[in-house]
């Protein structure tokens, strides 16, 4: 099988070639010359030809922009001197951003084809914006709402009551119960939104049933990768602040709240009645015990154990998760104590 460059037409949209004017400005810079000059696509650094641009965000890459073939690269500032003669340089303070805007003029996301397919199930008493997509088998239970151009992928469930605002995507095979959508909300398949969370009262008998009867909001902008699950609330609502991502094989419990433009990276676990502020950062495999307070702009780093609350804008590591420099000056200690023994 034959390498290809990104954006194959066999998976994905494709539309240009783009004036080098019109490329410029979705990235915020400006260019002098050639403003008419075509491109046809985007692609890296080592496999750029003349008629597409690429970009360096990484400087560890930067010996691949000496050596790139690309008819414009998308750089900052102060790796504009390394550009090659014939390649046309846009300037920019944030090159990923630009290649983000620029990769989403040249392969845009499909269009939502309205209509609802005949093999799905839709209750008399649900109310489907005409300009929605629904797929094939998917179930849309009573009283739920699909708002205007929206798309629910092949066999996802919509429960009852449930509301979906406007340009929201529902991944194949995605569920979503007791749960309020804003706008442009973004569901991945298999993805698992409003179920009873893991609530009980230990009696003499065994284990009782705590009657679960809160929701999930999600805000608007959030999106929730694959197989991720987020448990409604017990007696308030689990909360998932505007801008948050959630990466893929997620887990929320009942009740806890994230502030806006939360990252949680993937197999993060979060218990019951925690609550993140805004711009918090969760790198992957890390826990955090329940009812905490994460204060706005921490980061926790992979694999962290989480078990007090944590001050804003700290950084933390280890488990029991503590401030990064003491973790590394724990570890500096043990390797110098390791090689006191081995000399001895």
């Amino acid at each position: 099988m034959q390498p290809t460059l990104i954006g194959h037409s066999r998976f994905f949209q494709r539309s240009g070639p783009h004036r080098l004017a019109a490329i410029a400005d979705a990235a915020g810079a400006f260019v002098s010359t050639n403003q008419d000059r075509l491109f046809h696509g985007v692609a890296p650094l080592q496999v750029a030809g003349s008629e597409q641009v690429s970009f360096l965000d990484n400087r560890r890459y930067a010996p691949l922009l000496d050596q790139t073939r690309a008819g414009a690269v998308i750089v900052h500032p102060n790796m504009q001197a390394r550009v090659p003669k014939g390649t046309i340089a846009i300037v920019t303070p944030e090159p990923y951003e630009a290649w983000a805007r620029i990769a989403a003029m040249f392969h845009p996301a499909p269009v939502v084809s309205p209509g609802i397919h005949s093999s799905a199930a839709i209750d008399n008493s649900a109310a489907v914006d005409p300009s929605a997509e629904i797929g094939a088998l998917c179930v849309i239970e009573g009283g739920a709402e699909i708002g205007p151009g929206c798309r629910v992928g092949p066999s996802a469930v919509i429960g009852s009551g449930v509301v979906v605002g406007r340009d929201c995507r529902i991944g194949a095979l995605a569920s979503i119960s007791h749960a309020i959508l804003g706008d442009r909300v973004y569901i991945y398949p298999g993805a698992r939104i409003g179920q009873e969370g893991f609530g009980f009262a230990v009696t003499e008998q065994g284990f009782l049933t705590v009657p679960q009867l809160g929701r999930v909001l999600l805000h608007d902008d959030v999106e929730i990768g694959a197989n991720s699950t987020i448990d409604r609330g017990s007696a308030g609502d689990t909360v998932i602040g505007a801008g948050s991502r959630l990466d893929n094989l997620v887990q929320i419990g009942h009740n806890v709240v994230l502030g806006r433009c939360c990252i949680i990276v993937a197999q993060v676990g979060i218990s019951g009645s925690t609550t993140l502020g805004d711009f918090v950062q969760v790198g992957g495999q890390a826990a955090m015990a329940g009812h905490l307070k994460i204060g706005d702009g921490a980061q926790i780093g992979a694999q962290a154990g989480v078990i007090s609350d944590v001050d804003p804008g700290a950084r933390l590591l280890g488990s029991p998760s503590q401030p990064v420099r003491d973790f590394f000056r724990q570890i500096a200690i043990l390797k110098k104590l390791s090689a006191k023994r081995s000399d001895a």
